[in-house]
């Protein structure tokens, strides 16, 4: 349960639905049959909806035919899908390049606190005009615009809800996205989280046609 107080903008004070933005990972074989994926072969990734979280599956075509094609049509709980090419994962010799932007999503993501939920989606779009990552697929919730991006580089999905910001409210966040890059995340206990490097990344320009709706059709 999220406790909403007096005071906060109304896009904290609608968020009464789903908070998940959960980062969940590509699986590395068939989660049906069991079959490990190989480099470049067609997969099926699935979103189901359960309390208070999406959960990701991924299957094989055959899979997908048999057993899921005809429940993406009739089941209410299967919120969203979409198609991919499976990556083989770079060897754990090659170091994944630091990007201070990604590194601050992911730890907004795992501290699941409300509170980031609109700097959560500005960091995921920055992170799209970059290229690294892509809108796989988005869907409607209890009236609730939410993107699925997949990360280019490993195939994990991002659960990002829209939060519909007003263009009085789009320097705040923007403001709060170039704090946190600059000052790192405080820790839950008020303490700087030292695993965010002050680094300065440009947050400006960002308009509410590529925030909104309208940034992805």
């Amino acid at each position: 349960m999220v406790r909403i107080h007096a005071g906060q903008p109304h896009f904290l004070q609608d968020l009464y639905l789903m908070n998940d933005w959960r980062i969940q990972a590509r699986a590395s074989h068939c989660q049906e049959c069991g079959r490990g994926f190989t480099d470049g072969q067609p997969y099926h990734s699935m979103l189901w909806a359960k309390p208070g979280h999406y959960r990701r599956q991924d299957v094989c075509p055959q899979c997908w035919t048999q057993h899921y094609r005809q429940q993406a049509r009739t089941r209410p709980d299967l919120v969203s899908y979409w198609r991919g090419l499976y990556e083989a994962p770079p060897s754990s010799s090659e170091p994944m390049p630091h990007d201070a932007v990604e590194e601050l999503l992911r730890q907004l993501c795992q501290r699941q606190d409300a509170r980031y939920w609109p700097a959560v989606y500005i960091l995921a779009v920055m992170m799209e005009r970059r290229r690294l990552l892509r809108v796989k697929e988005q869907f409607w919730r209890q009236g609730q615009r939410v993107f699925v991006y997949e990360h280019v580089r490993t195939g994990e999905a991002f659960t990002v809800p829209d939060p519909a910001l007003k263009l009085s409210e789009l320097g705040t966040v923007q403001r709060l996205v170039a704090h946190l890059l600059e000052n790192g995340l405080p820790a839950q206990d008020g303490k700087r989280d030292s695993q965010t490097e002050s680094r300065p990344v440009e947050t400006t320009g960002l308009q509410p046609a590529e925030t909104g709706a309208s940034a992805h059709g």
